[in-house]
Parts: structure tokens; C-alpha cells; sequence
């Protein structure tokens, strides 16, 4: 899978590939992504600094790489390391259709004990991976960070599903899943971020203090709550708002004021917590003087 290919319409009427980036918190660089379909596009031999990690969604693919050929079709994982020469074309049976992300060496690293006499990051025998629930993961998460969710969140993705990727598949060792104190840890990290709640730290920033890595605090952090830090504060903000909306606030008003980037997101969020949006849960409490006063003006 290559990284070369153009950023808007390629040769055929149904060829694209599109470019994303997602941030992954202050000081924590980002990730480039690329979501792609092709009828005839074969990219030239090359490589990339970063590993790439891709998802075939539709047709077969065919990748030269380390003198042998791999064929890719829908639900296929495949891990190309740094630096490793490949190139990428559609298969016998039409075109193909993925999606591929490029992190870099320490993000694979996450969750497991690397051993520097035998490797810097994770080794991939097999760079064609077979396990559908990592897949269907992966794809999820790309869609989800083409869609430039909050920092926090990307952050969060990420981790885990490399280490799933690294520990499930590579020759790396699992560090141990026991992590002491973690219900200490959730109540340390969920009081920050409301603390912090309209500029909420990276995840770096939260592990940091703690003497965790990121992986480790967000195992922690699932093992106390059942859910990874993003997703508790984004019901915090949800939580926060609906009081707000309580009070007569439109929604605009109180997506900023409990640090969504936009009303789109507190309404995303807002539907998957409560299952309406924030206009219809507004217009359900007022009262009905209220409401009948709205209507009043609007005619």
C-alpha cells in the first residue's frame, strides 16, 4: 500500500485517494491517513519512514515486498515496516480499495517489552495479518480520525489498537496487563479533566505525572471505568450541557461552554448518550409557556 498517490481524483472516474491528519495531542506530533480505491493506479517502489498499517475494503491487492508477492483482499490486515521497499496494484479480479494509516515506530511499540538487543519496534513476520475483530477496529478508528476528532480522542485510539496490533502479531513480548492502583488512577485522571475541561491534557500529559506510559494509563483507566478517558470526558461535557440546556441555553452556547469544538459535536456525542439531539431534548423540557412563546414570535 503505498503514500504516494495524488491527493484529489486519480485517472479513472471511481479512483481517488484522499489525505488526512490527525493530531494526537500537544507534543505528540501526528498521523497521516489515506483513504484510497483504485481500478489500474500501481505505485512505483518505495518506502516510508513510518510503518504502514492498512485495511483492505474492497477488491484484492498486490504487494511486492521483501522479494515475495502478497495478496491483500477485503478484511486483510498488512504491516509494512520502515523503511522496507514495496509497491502496491490491483489484484486479478479489478480494483481495490483501502485504508492506511503511517505511525511511527514508538506508537507500535506501546504495550509491549522490546528487548534493544533484538529489536527497536515490533517485527512482523507475517506482514499479511488475518484477524477480522482487529480489522473491523481498524477500520472503525480510521473513519473516525478522517473525521479530525478532538485530540484527546486520537490519542486514545491509537495506543490500544497498535498494542493489540504489536502484542496479537509481532515478535514483541506483552508487558503485563496488571496495572496496581487503578481505580486511583481513573479518579486522579477524571478529576483533571474536569478540571481542565475546555483545554483537557493529552494523554501524555496525563500519564506522565503518574509514571505510566500512555498505554498503561489507558489499561488502567478501562480496567476502573469500562471506558477510555476521551469517551468519560465526552460525557462529562454531555452531562454538563444538558443542564445548561436546562436552563434555556441554546445548543450552540452550550457546546462551547463545556469545550466541544462545535455544536456537531456536542450533537454527536449528545445522540449517542441520550439518543436525541440537543435541539429536540431543549424543545422537550421547556416549559410550555416557553414553547408557546417561541411559536408566538416566530409567526
Amino acid at each position: 500500500m503505498g503514500g504516494e498517490a495524488p491527493n484529489a481524483r486519480a485517472v479513472g472516474s471511481r479512483e481517488h485517494a484522499v489525505w488526512t491528519r490527525a493530531p494526537l495531542g500537544p507534543g505528540g506530533g501526528t498521523l497521516d491517513l489515506l483513504t484510497a480505491r483504485f481500478d489500474q493506479h500501481r505505485y512505483a517502489p518505495h518506502y516510508h519512514e513510518e510503518f504502514t498499517v492498512g485495511v483492505c475494503i474492497g477488491g484484492s491487492e498486490i504487494i511486492d515486498y521483501r522479494g515475495g508477492r502478497l495478496h491483500l483482499g477485503p478484511g486483510s490486515i498488512v504491516v509494512l515496516a520502515p523503511g522496507e521497499v514495496h509497491t502496491g496494484g490491483p489484484g486479478h479480479h479489478g480494483g481495490y480499495a483501502y485504508r492506511a494509516m503511517y505511525p511511527g515506530r514508538t506508537l507500535l511499540s506501546e504495550g509491549t517489552a522490546l528487548s534493544e538487543a533484538t529489536s527497536l519496534f515490533p517485527y512482523f513476520r507475517d506482514p499479511v495479518v488475518d484477524d477480522p475483530e482487529l480489522a473491523a477496529a481498524f477500520r472503525a478508528a480510521h473513519t473516525r480520525l478522517s473525521d479530525r476528532p478532538d485530540p484527546l480522542e486520537a490519542e486514545s485510539r491509537l495506543p490500544w489498537l497498535l498494542a493489540a496490533l504489536a502484542r496479537r502479531h509481532s515478535t514483541a513480548r506483552p508487558l503485563c496487563d496488571t496495572i496496581p492502583g487503578a481505580d486511583h488512577i481513573a479518579r486522579a485522571v477524571r478529576d483533571r479533566l474536569a478540571d481542565e475541561l475546555l483545554a483537557p491534557p493529552s494523554l501524555a500529559e496525563l500519564a506522565t505525572p503518574l509514571g505510566l506510559s500512555r498505554y498503561q494509563l489507558l489499561r488502567a483507566f478501562r480496567t476502573s471505568t469500562g471506558m477510555p478517558p476521551y469517551a468519560w470526558l465526552a460525557q462529562h461535557r454531555v452531562t454538563r450541557a444538558r443542564a445548561l440546556l436546562d436552563a434555556g441555553l441554546r445548543p450552540a452556547d452550550a457546546a462551547a461552554l463545556v469545550g466541544f469544538a462545535d455544536q456537531a459535536h456536542l450533537t454527536r456525542w449528545f445522540r449517542r448518550i441520550l439518543g436525541v439531539t440537543p435541539a429536540a431534548y431543549r424543545r422537550s423540557v421547556q416549559p410550555a409557556h416557553c414553547r408557546n412563546n417561541v411559536q408566538d414570535v416566530a409567526r
